[in-house]
């Protein structure tokens, strides 16, 4: 779709390059980290004895690095540039978005220090103690203001549908950080859940695969609906199925999270009803998977030479299959096979480094040069040297822990005419050393290519400086 109006409008994008450029650094980080732990489960004594060295502190600070510093920054990045573009107007209190930027950095660097220091609250993807989770609410709210204020005051009377993706997951985030972060503080960086037992859990994974459902797929199909069209120079394939899309996604994602309970105390009801919502949401999922491939139609010869559609177009594969994996890991009689094995790191992977990963570095790539004055990244060669790098690294890291993860299933559950386990523990950990060096091998590529992708932006942002330095905010047509 395209936007355009008569009059020039100028755009505030001081805050999008800030968080542009530190979207690219805190990839860098978190992937560091993560191929660090990776080498760590292969080889335990990498920790050196050192507590804040060790794997279960780093890797909370893992999946918060790569969620929220690396993910979080180029969806603030992205729902800056694109609701200006789509609403032709600069953004709503400008000081206000500076403060986002600032503050958010904070909550980053306060994680990475709490994190390895073992002040946590043990809640996956919500391990943060409360004085931080009270500057990320301000944040937060300080974000919405931003961005719903540019919406009210835009120019043109339709929300295009990126908009609307972006809008659900602001909204969507604030409500499971400000229930499933709810506590009692018992000192400084202390503090217990509100709740307990097994409805801590279901609050827990509520949140928990809620940040699935909408930080890490509802934020990112906003980019999705903006870049790929601009990159590929098409309409949105079918924009009556993005907003079926769009519905039929947040209705359903609600309600998906008791599948991460399958066996427990959870009644098995709740369970149930997890499952089912899992399995409908496949059908969602994959609409807004076509909606996106089919952009290309007649433009199926721009994926030969352009890297950064290519980046963008294979995101959405990825997230196809993941999407497809999911549900059917949901299945109960799936899960027991699948339930604490490897399985789940490489589905979880499969969508964090293949969907997120992919299109937010392809938005990435679409954005930088635009934000410092310049036609096209300093090196194409290296995107094309990016793309190959992360998607092999992504192909061996998910091989390896699916046939790890069924090898773990298939092994635990195996047992002797008499009742007895055919193998010990020791023995599945034994046969699943190999997978754990392919997987660190996988890191260690789709870490390269982020250091492929640092220095590009390095090059691109010097060699724009004067112009980004003259030309404080981008005058431009989206």
């Amino acid at each position: 779709m395209a936007f355009s109006n008569t009059l020039a409008t100028t755009y505030d994008d001081k805050v999008v390059r800030q968080f542009a450029v530190m979207t690219v650094v805190w990839g860098v980080v978190g992937m560091l980290v993560g191929v660090i732990i990776a080498a760590q489960l292969t080889w335990p004594e990498l920790n050196f004895g050192i507590s804040w060295l060790s794997y279960g502190r780093l890797r909370p600070l893992h999946t918060n690095a790569v969620i929220f510093a690396f993910g979080g920054c180029g969806l603030f990045a992205a729902s800056y540039y694109v609701v200006q573009r789509t609403c032709q107007v600069s953004l709503f209190a400008s000081r206000l978005a500076s403060f986002t930027f600032w503050g958010w950095q904070l909550v980053i660097l306060a994680a990475a220090v709490s994190l390895p220091l073992g002040f946590t609250q043990g809640k996956e993807y919500a391990e943060l103690e409360w004085p931080i989770d009270i500057l990320i609410t301000l944040v937060w709210v300080s974000y919405a203001i931003v961005f719903f204020g540019t919406v009210g005051t835009r120019k043109v009377r339709h929300i295009y549908v990126a908009n609307w993706f972006f809008g659900s997951f602001i909204l969507a985030v604030a409500l499971l950080h400000l229930v499933n972060s709810a506590a009692i503080p018992a000192g400084y960086m202390k503090s217990y859940s509100a709740y307990a037992g097994v409805q801590d859990a279901m609050v827990q994974w509520w949140y928990g695969h809620n940040a699935v459902g909408f930080f890490l797929t509802a934020g990112f199909l906003g980019m999705m609906y903006y870049f790929i069209p601009k990159q590929a120079e098409r309409p949105v394939y079918s924009y009556r199925l993005s907003i079926v899309h769009f519905w039929a996604l947040i209705f359903t994602y609600m309600w998906a999270g008791p599948h991460h309970l399958h066996y427990t105390a959870l009644p098995d009801w709740t369970q149930s009803v997890g499952m089912v919502f899992s399995l409908i949401l496949l059908a969602p999922s994959w609409g807004g998977m076509i909606n996106g491939i089919m952009t290309l139609s007649g433009a199926w010869h721009k994926l030969r030479d352009d890297p950064i559609l290519r980046f963008l177009i294979v995101s959405l594969s990825f997230y196809g299959m993941s999407t497809f994996e999911g549900p059917m890991m949901s299945i109960k009689t799936v899960n027991a096979l699948s339930h604490y094995t490897d399985w789940t790191v490489g589905h979880v992977h499969s969508g964090a480094l293949g969907w997120v990963g992919l299109v937010t570095m392809g938005s990435m790539y679409y954005l930088i040069p635009k934000l410092f004055g310049q036609k096209q990244m300093y090196s194409v060669k290296a995107i094309e040297v990016h793309f190959w790098t992360a998607t092999i690294g992504i192909v061996i890291y998910i091989a390896a822990m699916w046939i790890a993860g069924v090898m773990q299933g298939l092994m635990w559950r195996s047992i002797n005419p008499d009742g007895t386990l055919t193998y010990s523990f020791v023995e599945s950990v034994k046969a699943t050393f190999p997978f754990y060096v392919l997987r660190l091998l996988g890191g260690l590529l789709y870490l390269t290519g982020m250091l492929v992708m640092l220095w590009n932006t390095f090059k691109t942002a010097t060699k724009g400086r004067s112009v980004a330095v003259a030309i404080p905010a981008v005058v431009a047509h989206a």
